[in-house]
């Protein structure tokens, strides 16, 4: 089995669906969610069903839900 590697968040990128996912290892419906809940900042221009993800944006969301060290569930 081949390990996956971790490619890096550049914050002034901007990256599709499809791209965001792959890099935070989720699946496009979980990207979905995370976008309807506005854990996720998106831009979509007027009239188009594109959406541009900034890797200012994901990196935001995770420092956001960052879990700090002996606050795991047991």
């Amino acid at each position: 089995m081949s390990q996956k590697t971790k490619l890096p968040i550049y914050e002034n990128a901007v990256y599709s669906r499809e791209e965001a996912a792959q890099l935070l290892g989720v699946s496009l419906s979980t990207l979905k969610r995370l976008i309807e809940s506005g854990q996720l900042v998106v831009s979509q221009p007027a009239g188009m069903r594109r959406v541009f993800i900034k890797g200012s944006s994901i990196l935001r969301m995770l420092d956001a839900t960052t879990v700090e060290t002996g606050q795991h569930a047991r």
